[in-house]
């Protein structure tokens, strides 16, 4: 089972997908954390969610975590799980109003980042790390 988890495609070209998966979602874990009021808690408070401040922490953890894990590339496809939900969550709460006051390409403007975010973190679910990644190191697939 866990060979079947680390296992990975050969491609090198993966590991861009992984910085850009990694480095947004560690980035925006860590602001939830250093900005609480405009990232984390408020936030979540500002959009009606329940129990904001845990909330916040709770999801700033995930992201960071999965950042890190994604940009090592160690346990690729179960890091990218939180990060998937993480984007349709984000994308349920935030951009529904979004399309509902100021219509479609308001929202699809406002979405870009979570678009490529969500289909990032599905591709890494589906290929894997990558040639450069731990995942490959220890599946013995380098």
């Amino acid at each position: 089972m866990l060979r079947s988890t680390l296992s990975t495609d050969t491609s090198t070209t993966t590991m861009l997908i992984r910085m850009m998966v990694g480095v947004v979602f560690l980035s925006e874990g860590i602001q939830k954390f250093l900005f609480p009021a405009a990232r984390g808690g408020g936030r979540f408070a500002k959009i009606r969610l329940p129990n904001p401040e845990f909330l916040g922490s709770f999801v700033g953890t995930f992201e960071a975590i999965s950042g890190i894990l994604i940009l090592l590339g160690l346990f690729t496809r179960l890091a990218a799980i939180p990060t998937l939900i993480i984007m349709l969550v984000a994308i349920a709460t935030t951009k529904y109003a979004i399309l509902q006051d100021q219509g479609f390409w308001e929202m699809m403007h406002g979405t870009r980042t979570d678009w490529s975010m969500l289909l990032g973190s599905i591709f890494l679910i589906i290929r894997g790390g990558g040639a450069w990644s731990l995942d490959s190191k220890f599946s013995g697939n380098a």
